[in-house]
């Protein structure tokens, strides 16, 4: 693609990095094809080669974002399956990061979406401030109909009481800092994201990666100073909100890796893990944490590649069950990881079966669900459907985000990859399976060194 890019204005290193990505694309449209927006909308600038045109003019411009840019930059979901598609190589993914961004200065929005972006902004990343809105969540749910009715923002505010849970987990042990010792030979040190919705909507996601790993005897330390990696700010746009939270956890673990050392960062959310992996990108330019970003980038890994470079201990339980695997867009098309967890849960003993059009997003994308909810609810269905046809037993996937959008529109029980591998391999069986009665094991208490 043709780029008129003054000399000034790539001077800056974000117009730079676009202008580069822009010259990568070529027209092609195979982007379309994979794109769910244009697969349900069928508006060429709903899809990835219409939203690149859309972006070269504004940035191209240096001026104000336009309505019309604005609604369908953020119809986009950022689910990156035109840049598993694309042959060109085009880095959609920095792209629409630095529109969203350019959209953030630029741009005003209206009163109402605004006032929903800021809530979102100021609860989300906050475990206190976001266990306190689940609260709040509950109790208003006999009254989301009522709610759905208000104008502007009443279809949003029901899509979020929609999908809080009904109960909130407890404390757990987990929720302050500490060592989680491994059993037996040390053969390795980790440290483990705790997140910031994960630990409070399933901190079982984060148990389970933790007594696996000390069963493969892995020490597992949460870092003090650790929290949300900023993915959800970051994709709203919010980038200096979004730094300042990555750059609390680059120097929480930058201390771990220069003090007792780590061989790898795990993360139990794909989201969070596609971010992480990018801090080395989003600190290019910042001479004082481009180099710690770097480092901590190299060594974040998911906990299903973590645990194939470990080799699976053989399964102590014989299982039966069918497992239909979604593989969550942040996963295969965000960090391009796709065999591992298969391979694991087979060679854990269950029988695993892939999701037709396993390549479409589930509508949940970080905050999508909740600011675009109508095409979310669509692409839910969609995929609900795809996993129906597979009859399996159960879902498994790797993200909390997947889990709660397509929790709520399946009653087939959903785990995640881990909760799967931790019971097979000597854990207690996920507590959605035991709610749904495929029967109780005991558990196996955690080990904690508390700093």
């Amino acid at each position: 693609m043709q780029t008129n890019f003054t000399p000034d204005q790539l001077r800056d290193p974000a117009m730079a990095s676009s202008e580069s990505i822009l010259r990568t694309c070529v027209h092609c449209g195979f982007c379309t094809a994979t794109c769910p927006t244009y697969l349900l909308l069928g508006d060429e600038l709903d899809s990835p080669r219409g939203r690149i045109y859309l972006m070269k003019d504004m940035l191209e411009s240096g001026k104000p974002a336009s309505p019309e840019v604005v609604k369908h930059i953020d119809r986009c979901l950022s689910c990156l399956s035109c840049m598993t598609t694309c042959p060109s190589g085009v880095h959609y993914m920095h792209l629409v990061d630095h529109a969203r961004a350019y959209i953030e200065a630029t741009y005003t929005r209206p009163w109402h979406d605004r006032l929903l972006r800021w809530v979102l902004a100021s609860v989300l990343p906050y475990p206190n401030r976001f266990r306190f809105a689940l609260g709040a969540a509950m109790l208003a749910k006999p009254f989301k109909g009522l709610i759905g009715a208000l104008p502007l923002l009443g279809n949003r505010l029901q899509a979020m009481i929609e999908l809080a849970p009904a109960r909130v987990p407890a404390r757990t042990p987990f929720d302050q800092p500490g060592t989680f010792q491994a059993h037996g030979e040390r053969r390795g040190r980790v440290a483990i994201l705790s997140g910031c919705a994960q630990p409070i909507l399933k901190p079982g996601f984060n148990e389970a990666a933790i007594r696996l790993l000390n069963r493969h005897g892995v020490d597992v330390v949460q870092p003090k100073g650790e929290g949300c990696c900023g993915a959800l700010v970051h994709h709203m746009g919010r980038d200096e909100e979004a730094h300042a939270f990555a750059k609390r956890n680059i120097d929480a673990w930058i201390a771990e890796m220069d003090g007792e050392g780590l061989d790898a960062i795990i993360i139990t959310a794909s989201g969070c893990g596609t971010t992480i992996k990018d801090y080395g990108f989003m600190f290019r330019e910042d001479a004082g944490y481009a180099e710690k970003a770097a480092r901590v980038s190299t060594i974040a890994k998911d906990i299903t590649e973590y645990v194939t470079s470990l080799k699976l201990m053989e399964p102590v339980r014989e299982t039966d069950l069918v497992v239909a695997y979604h593989s969550a867009c942040s996963m295969q098309h965000g960090q391009a990881i796709r065999t591992e967890p298969k391979t694991l849960l087979k060679q854990a003993g269950f029988t695993v079966k892939d999701v037709p059009e396993g390549h479409i997003c589930c509508g949940s994308a970080g905050t999508y669900n909740l600011l675009q909810p109508e095409i979310a609810a669509q692409l839910r269905a969609r995929k609900v459907a795809n996993i129906e046809r597979t009859k399996p037993d159960l879902i498994a996937t790797g993200n909390i985000g997947c889990m709660t959008q397509i929790g709520k529109g399946t009653e087939i029980p959903i785990v995640h990859t881990v909760e799967l591998l931790d019971w097979a391999t000597g854990g207690p069986m996920p507590e959605t399976l035991e709610a749904a009665g495929f029967g109780k094991s005991p558990s196996q208490p955690l080990t904690i060194a508390a700093e």
